[in-house]
C-alpha cells in the first residue's frame, strides 16, 4: 500500500540520483537500507548463464537501467527485515561493479527508510507480496542535482570522468523522465525541507 500518511515501518526515498536519497536516509532511517547494494555484478555480464547487461548509446553498460539491479533480492531482503528485524546485504563496490562482502542490516525501531535510484521499481513488487510502505520522490531543481552528482562521483571515484560526464550530462536531459516514472508507480513529489520535516516526525 502506498499512502502519504505518517512516515511509519518502511519509507522508500525516490528521486534522480544526486538528489540527497542517501542523506535524507541516513539521518532518519532506523536503519538506512541502501538499495544500491543490489546491483548486479559485472561478472554476470560475462557469464555463460547471466544476462547482458543493458548498454547506453555510448556503448557502455548502463548502470541507470533497471536490470543491472536485482530487483527480487532488494524484495527478499525488505521482507525478512520487517519480518525477523533483521537481514544481509551485500557489500557493493560502485567502482569495481562487484560485491566485496555482506553486512548484517538490523531493525532499530524503524522507521525503515530504503533509498536507491531503482526505487520505482519496488511498488509494485511490495504489493504483491503484501508490504505495506510510504514513497516519497524528492522533488527539487535539475542543475543543484547534477552538480552534487558529478562532484559526488568524482570524488568517491565511482567510474572514470568521461564516463561520469557523458552520464551526467543524459541524466540531468532525463530527469523529467525520471520525475514522471517516479510518479507513475505511486511516488508522492515532496520538496527536500517538507521531507526533513516528516521523517524528523515534526
Amino acid at each position: 500500500m502506498n499512502t502519504t500518511a505518517g512516515t511509519g515501518g518502511l519509507v522508500l526515498l525516490g528521486g534522480a540520483s544526486g538528489s540527497g536519497k542517501s542523506y535524507l536516509a541516513r539521518a532518519y532511517g532506523r536503519p538506512h537500507l541502501v538499495l544500491d547494494s543490489f546491483y548486479r555484478e559485472i561478472s554476470e555480464d560475462s557469464a555463460p548463464e547471466g544476462p547482458v547487461l543493458p548498454r547506453t548509446v555510448y556503448g557502455e553498460i548502463d548502470w541507470d537501467h533497471p536490470l543491472t539491479w536485482n530487483l527480487e533480492a532488494a524484495v527478499d531482503a525488505i521482507v525478512e527485515l520487517m519480518e525477523s528485524g533483521r537481514t544481509r546485504v551485500p557489500d557493493y563496490s560502485i567502482t569495481t561493479s562487484s560485491i566485496t562482502g555482506y553486512e548484517d542490516v538490523e531493525l532499530e525501531g524503524g522507521p525503515i527508510v530504503a533509498e536507491g535510484i531503482f526505487a520505482a521499481e519496488l511498488p509494485r513488487a511490495l504489493n504483491q507480496v503484501g508490504v505495506e510502505f510510504h514513497a516519497f520522490y524528492i522533488d527539487q531543481h535539475r542543475f543543484p542535482t547534477a552538480a552534487r552528482r558529478f562532484a559526488r562521483d568524482v570524488t568517491e571515484r565511482r567510474k572514470p570522468v568521461p564516463f561520469l560526464v557523458q552520464r551526467g550530462w543524459s541524466l540531468m536531459r532525463q530527469e523529467g523522465q525520471i520525475r514522471e516514472h517516479y510518479l507513475a508507480a505511486g511516488f508522492v513529489p515532496v520538496p527536500k525541507r517538507e521531507l526533513h520535516r516528516r521523517l524528523g516526525g515534526r
